[in-house]
């Protein structure tokens, strides 16, 4: 997951390939409280790790619940029974509507009829999205609930003993929000001595997601029967009672960004989606039927998908979107590839979520350059053939972050390509923390689309550590060309290859099996990251670098480091040699006494003797034989940026860079 502050996405040109689905957050965070109020011990599979699930399980412990991750494998739930274990309790819930709805319910049921005292909050967001549909409809049945801040929305104290009336049916609105109703369905058989009926008050919106809680609640013992979604009976005698195993199915909502995908850049070959399909209880598999509509090709197994581009431009769609209301969020930037306006009916529901989803739509699409109307419960979007370089802001919405990110096939519709930056990327944790990383895996962008920052300079010029900050700051990889050939001149010693021989070398070096992955390097099957790190391995890599076969075997190895979102290479000749065209190149120095300091210091850490002279006689020698040789000497490219950070902290330095890198970009917006 990128925790940056903002994340840039380079235009992209196609896709292929195939994305594995987190598991579903509306099926994940119902299966947990079923687990957690059933007897017996319930097995969860493919649970969605996330920040809406990270409360619901911090809440069901905090309740007494006993959750055990096996090794590799599923959830171990063992509930509480419908019985309090913990009578009081704070509960901080975030922005998680899945939770604070349910155990609003379910909590103050139990506090009506075995005594109790909770606190439910969460973050500023969630105190402005309104509960009081709900807080009215417990408030009918007998419970007690006190609004702790405005009347209507949480934080919310749930406390009891008090007398329910159950005999009478529970009303509850349908027209706001279908978690109320969920809640309620949720929760009620908690106290279903005897037969208990819902009566839904207006139009119920979200009726898929109903769906998914009646299939649930029958997985767990309880048949409620279904009145043409205006009237719910809850039987009587009900009890949660374990299935024993749950698989949670792949995230329907989050799979509509990648049908998306295939249906705008699958030229070629599909985009295939795995974990829904057309077996799925999730309404919002029906994103599918939209965008078939708008064009897609569209192949589907019972527990897969398979996108790709049928119509070009797409074509434009008017249509009640009742049945798929987060899914939906998706058709409105599709709707810029379209071929006419797009009108989204039917989504009042939007205002009242992570945020008013509609006017952040609205708002964000029109700094893309789009011409936007928005009314109570409509959107309606124009194709967009004049884009503008935006900086997306995401509310701590991570279908605004996930629904953005497509903004950046914008070069299939128009020859000026744009990049699009996504601010606080991070917001998708709320349910799916890989999004980004998932994307990058089957788009792709041409290369010289792909920004590169290069950092070039002598030994112990701090290099490596400035290009492990910058890239850290902007969420891009990371090339340490010196790492390659300290692994070439280490690789060769250890075959008794002389180091002199050109030949010899250079054919190790096109040889490497050598992978970076989280801060190690391996070559084979054997880490040599602490190898690499000698000064011996740092003489041999100078060694080696001089020869021009090394070089040219090494390169397409470097160049191969370009991948999405961007690369920050640093060596002796990233911006003169292997990256000319890099968007900014910087040359860092330092005297040859402050490097010999440094490069003392950490010897001496790691607990290792040393002489500054000795360090400085070194670093000096290595300079020239850098400077002087044949291939590809060290020095600054033309166009390069001097920076001296003899007298800077990497900080200073990290910073510099980084006010350089903003000056290239086209956003208003920096950070």
């Amino acid at each position: 997951m990128y925790k940056i502050p903002f994340l840039d996405l380079p235009p992209l040109r196609s896709a292929a390939g195939t994305v594995r689905l987190p598991g579903s957050k509306s099926i994940s965070n119902r299966v947990l409280l079923l687990a957690g109020l059933s007897e017996g011990q319930t097995l969860v599979h493919d649970l969605l790790d996330s920040d809406d699930t990270a409360v619901m399980l911090a809440a069901l412990k905090t309740l007494g619940c006993e959750l055990e991750q096996t090794p590799g494998g599923p959830l171990r739930v063992t509930g509480i029974g419908a019985s309090l274990q913990q009578p009081k309790a704070k509960l901080f819930l975030g922005n998680a509507g899945t939770a604070m709805r349910p155990l609003t319910a379910a909590l103050a049921l139990l506090a009506a009829t075995q005594g109790g005292d909770f606190e439910l909050s969460g973050v500023p967001r969630m105190h402005e999205r309104p509960i009081g549909d709900l807080v009215d409809a417990l408030r009918e049945l007998g419970c007690k609930i006190d609004c702790l801040g405005q009347e209507g929305y949480p934080p919310l104290r749930l406390s009891g003993p008090s007398a329910l009336k159950l005999n009478e049916p529970v009303r509850v609105r349908g027209d706001v929000s279908s978690q109320f109703l969920t809640a309620l369905l949720l929760a009620l058989p908690l106290v279903a001595r005897d037969e208990i009926q819902i009566e839904v008050v207006g139009e119920l919106i979200s009726k898929p997601y109903v769906h998914i809680t009646l299939e649930l609640l029958a997985r767990f013992g309880i048949t409620v029967s279904n009145d043409n979604w205006q009237r719910f009976t809850i039987p009587a005698g009900s009890r949660y009672r374990s299935p024993g195993e749950v698989h949670v199915e792949g995230d329907a909502s989050s799979a509509s960004y990648f049908v998306a995908v295939g249906a705008i850049g699958g030229l070629d070959a599909p985009v295939r989606i795995e974990g829904v399909g057309s077996a799925s209880v999730q309404g919002d598999v029906r994103f599918v039927e939209a965008a078939q509509a708008m064009g897609a090709q569209v192949q589907m197994g019972p527990n897969w998908l398979e996108v790709r581009r049928g119509a070009w431009p797409l074509k434009a769609l008017d249509l009640d979107c009742n049945h798929i209301p987060d899914a939906a969020m998706t058709l409105a930037v599709m709707a810029l590839y379209a071929d006419g306006p797009t009108t989204l009916r039917n989504i009042a529901s939007w205002r009242v979520k992570e945020t008013d989803r509609i006017a952040a739509m609205a708002c964000e699409l029109r700094k893309l350059g789009a011409q936007v109307e928005e009314g109570p419960d409509w959107l309606r979007v124009h194709p967009l053939d004049r884009w503008q370089a935006a900086a997306i802001h995401t509310y701590d919405d991570h279908r605004v972050a996930m629904c953005f990110s497509l903004a950046a096939f914008n070069g299939l519709r128009v020859d000026a390509a744009m990049p699009v930056r996504i601010l606080e990327p991070h917001c998708v944790a709320k349910t799916f923390p890989d999004y980004f990383e998932t994307l990058f895996d089957v788009v792709s962008a041409r290369v010289d689309d792909i920004p590169v920052i290069t950092i070039d300079g002598p030994t112990a010029s701090g290099k490596g550590t400035l290009a492990d900050v910058v890239a850290h700051e902007l969420g891009y990889w990371v090339l340490d060309s010196g790492a390659l050939y300290r692994a070439t001149g280490l690789a060769a010693h250890r075959l008794g290859i002389d180091l002199d021989d050109a030949a010899a070398v250079a054919q190790v070096a096109s040889g490497l099996d050598l992978h970076f992955a989280k801060g190690r390097i391996t070559l084979g099957a054997e880490d040599i990251t602490d190898a690499l790190r000698e000064e011996a391995t740092g003489l041999m890599a100078s060694q080696v670098a001089a020869h021009a076969p090394v070089r040219a075997a090494l390169n397409q190895l470097q160049l191969d480091f370009r991948r999405l979102p961007g690369l920050v290479a640093d060596g002796r000749d990233m911006g003169s040699a292997v990256f000319p065209g890099a968007a900014l190149k910087v040359f860092l120095t330092a005297s040859a006494a402050t490097r010999a300091e440094r490069r003392h210091k950490q010897l001496i850490s790691k607990g290792k003797s040393a002489s500054i002279a000795g360090l400085r006689a070194d670093l000096e020698a290595r300079d020239a034989r850098d400077q002087g040789r044949s291939a590809s000497p060290l020095k600054a490219a033309a166009d390069a940026r001097p920076l001296d950070n003899s007298a800077q902290t990497i900080e200073e330095s990290r910073d510099l860079v980084l006010a350089w890198w903003a000056e290239r970009r086209p956003f208003q917006t920096q950070r």
